[in-house]
């Protein structure tokens, strides 16, 4: 099996969110949305909707204004992949699907509740600290 590493794990948000946790753990201070966005080759405003996510589920603290950033709320090894994965969760609902027009659709949402709780329980896991020992 040949290993492509330039294939994404999980949805671009988680990875993305991991990266950018990662890089503000190892500054152990605060960081700027621009300077983040530079080293996880993000666009800014894609960054900051993902911080947001994590600033609103408590794992990064937000500081306003012109010596403003982000910084980790928690310590490395009390940050689960599960925390991450859930917090930078898409909100977006899916779009509506009659139900007469979609065959299978309950058993195939059911089969994707389990995957993700699956997935979550896996994630638990494992630390942002974990990670950063590689």
């Amino acid at each position: 099996m040949i290993c492509n590493r330039s294939t994404p794990i999980g949805p671009p948000r988680f990875g993305t969110a991991v990266h950018a946790l990662i890089l503000l753990a190892k500054c152990e201070g605060m960081l700027s949305s621009a300077a983040i966005a530079c080293d996880v080759q993000s666009h800014a405003t894609f960054l900051r909707r993902v911080l947001a996510q994590l600033t609103h589920a408590g794992i990064v603290e937000a500081r306003e204004g012109r010596n403003g950033g982000y910084y980790l709320k928690r310590r490395p090894d009390q940050i689960t992949l599960a925390d991450i994965f859930l917090a930078v969760q898409s909100d977006c609902s899916e779009q509506e699907v009659r139900e007469d027009c979609a065959p299978g659709r309950q058993k195939l949402e059911a089969i994707m509740e389990e995957v993700q709780k699956q997935t979550v329980e896996l994630l638990k896991q494992h630390t942002l600290a974990d990670l950063m020992q590689e």
